[in-house]
C-alpha cells in the first residue's frame, strides 16, 4: 500500500485526530450509509470502546460523533460553529441527519462510553446502530479509529476492512532500506522519490498546490494560536502561553542570543497545540496530539534558514511524509495503540528528516536524522491528565520540535553512517508499544494522569 502525503497531512479540528477527527469521519460514513441504504431509522445508538470510551469527553469524541452524524466533515467544519450545533442537539433532543431527516437523539444517553471495555482489533472502536421505533436494531456498523484520522470499517464477515490503494507507484517502499535503495539507484533525494509516487494520483502542480495549502493552514494555526490568551477549555484551567511568549519575544527578544530561534520554535509549537486543545483548526501531522512539531520546525526553516522558499517547503513535507509512511506501515501513529512514542516520536522523526533534506542532507543523512528523532522518544507514554490533550501534550510538542532540529543538524554534520537504522528504531517502537501497559496508552489511567491532582 502506497501512503500519500495527503493521507498523513489532513486538515481537521482538535483536540485529537484519533478521538475527534476519526470519530467524526466514522459517524459521517455511518450517516451516509443510512441514506444510501434507505434505512428508516427512528433513533441511533453509538458505543465507544477502549481509549475512546475512557477519554471520550476530554478528547471531544462525543462532540465529534454528533457533528459527523449531522453531516459535518473534519476538513470543512467550522470550529466556531461546532459547539453551538452540538449544544442545539443536546438541548432539543433532536438530530438532523444528512438529507434532512430529523430523529430524536440525546448525546448524553445515546452515546455510550465503555471506559474499561475494548474490542479485540484496536482500542479505538466505535459501534453505530440504527434503531426502529421499538429500539430494535435495523443496521449496525463497527469502525476503528487507528490514528491520524485514519478509519477502518468491517467487511461482511466482521473482519477489519483495510482499503488499500492498489495503484502501482514507480518507487514502492516498505522500509527505510528500500527508500534509500530507490534514492541511490535514481539519484533522487527522498522528496524526489516521494514526489514521483505522488504523481501517480495528481500532476506536479496539484501536488505542490496541495502541500502549500497544508503549509498555509499550519501558518494560520500558528498565527491564530499566538494571538489568543486566557485558559484552555476542559476544567484544568491550563493557561495559554503562546501569546504572552510572542509579546515578550517581539518586545525584548535579542536576535544575538544563541537560543533566540529556539524560543520562537517553542512559541510555534505551543501556538499550534493550544489551538488543537481548544478545538481549533489544525493539520494532523501525523496526528493532532503531535500537530505542533512539523509546523514548528517548518517555521524554523522558513524564518531562520537562509534561502528558504516554497520549493523547500514542498521538499520538507514530501520527505516528512515518506518517513511518516514507514511509521504508519510498520508500527503505529496511534497513542492508544503504542503510546505517545507513536505520535510525538513519529512527528519528531518526520520533522527531523524534512529539515535535514532542506539543509542539504543526503538521503543517508536524512534517514539518520529520522532515526535520531525517534530513538530519543522511544518508550514515551501517552498519559493525558484529565483525559485532555493539554498536560503533558502541549509541552511535549515544544520539546520534540527542538529535538527534531538538533537531530537534523547532527545528521547533516555527519556522513550518514550510524549503528541504529531507522527500520530498527521503528521495529523497536512497535515492540515497545506492544509491551506497554494499556494504562499508558491514552486511557488517562496511568503516569501523569494519575499522579497530577486535577484542578
Amino acid at each position: 500500500m502506497a501512503i500519500s502525503a495527503f493521507d498523513l497531512f489532513k486538515i481537521g479540528i482538535g483536540p485529537s485526530s484519533s478521538h475527534t477527527v476519526g470519530p467524526m469521519r466514522a459517524a459521517g460514513m455511518f450517516a451516509e450509509s443510512l441514506a444510501a441504504e434507505a434505512i428508516p431509522a427512528a433513533g441511533l445508538r453509538v458505543e465507544l470502546f477502549g481509549s475512546l470510551g475512557a477519554t471520550g469527553h476530554g478528547h471531544g469524541s462525543v462532540k465529534a460523533v454528533v457533528l459527523g452524524l449531522s453531516g459535518e466533515h473534519p476538513e470543512t467544519v467550522d470550529p466556531v460553529a461546532a459547539e453551538p450545533l452540538v449544544a442545539r442537539v443536546r438541548e432539543s433532543g433532536r438530530l438532523t441527519l444528512p438529507g434532512g431527516r430529523e430523529i430524536p437523539f440525546d448525546p448524553d444517553s445515546d452515546i455510550i462510553l465503555h471506559r474499561r471495555k475494548r474490542l479485540p482489533f484496536h482500542s479505538n472502536a466505535m459501534l453505530f446502530a440504527a434503531l426502529d421505533d421499538q429500539g430494535e436494531s435495523l443496521m449496525e456498523r463497527t469502525y476503528y479509529s487507528i490514528g491520524g484520522g485514519f478509519v477502518l470499517g468491517e467487511d461482511e464477515q466482521g473482519a477489519p476492512r483495510i482499503e488499500a490503494d492498489a495503484t502501482p507507484v514507480p518507487y514502492p517502499f516498505d522500509s527505510g532500506a528500500e527508500l534509500l535503495a530507490h534514492a541511490e539507484k535514481t539519484g533522487l533525494p527522498i522528496s524526489g522519490v516521494m514526489m514521483a509516487n505522488e504523481l501517480v494520483h495528481r500532476d506536479e502542480a496539484a501536488v505542490r498546490a496541495g502541500l502549500l495549502r497544508i503549509w498555509r493552514v499550519m501558518q494560520e494555526c500558528v498565527e491564530a494560536g499566538s494571538h489568543v490568551g486566557g485558559v484552555l477549555p476542559g476544567g484544568l484551567k491550563v493557561r495559554r502561553r503562546a501569546r504572552s511568549l510572542r509579546e515578550t519575544l517581539e518586545r525584548t527578544g535579542d536576535p544575538a542570543d544563541p537560543l533566540y530561534a529556539m524560543e520562537w520554535v517553542t512559541l510555534y509549537a505551543l501556538a499550534v497545540n493550544e489551538q488543537n486543545a481548544s478545538g481549533g483548526r489544525v493539520v494532523t501531522a501525523p496526528t493532532n496530539g503531535a500537530a505542533g512539531i512539523i509546523p514548528a520546525v517548518l517555521h524554523y526553516y522558513v524564518t531562520f534558514v537562509p534561502g528558504a522558499d516554497d520549493d523547500g517547503v514542498v521538499a520538507f513535507l514530501l520527505t516528512a511524509a515518506a518517513i511518516g509512511a514507514l511509521f504508519k506501515q510498520n508500527a503505529s501513529i496511534s497513542g492508544a495503540e503504542v503510546g505517545c512514542q507513536g505520535e510525538v516520536g513519529s512527528a519528531c522523526s518526520m520533522a527531523a528528516a524534512g529539515l535535514a533534506e532542506v539543509l542539504g542532507g543526503s538521503p543517508e543523512q536524512v534517514e539518520n536524522a529520522a532515526e535520531i528523532g525517534v530513538e530519543h522518544n522511544l518508550g514515551l507514554t501517552c498519559d493525558p491528565v484529565g483525559g485532555l490533550v493539554q498536560i503533558p501534550c502541549i509541552e511535549r510538542n515544544a520539546i520534540a520540535s527542538i529535538k527534531a532540529i538538533t537531530a537534523a543538524r547532527m545528521a547533516v554534520r555527519g556522513d550518514g553512517t550510524h549503528h541504529v537504522s531507522l527500520d530498527k528504531a521503528i521495529k523497536t517502537l512497535r515492540e515497545t508499544g506492544a509491551d506497554m501497559k494499556d494504562k499508558y496508552k491514552e486511557t488517562a489511567r496511568g503516569g501523569l494522569a494519575v499522579n497530577v491532582i486535577e484542578c
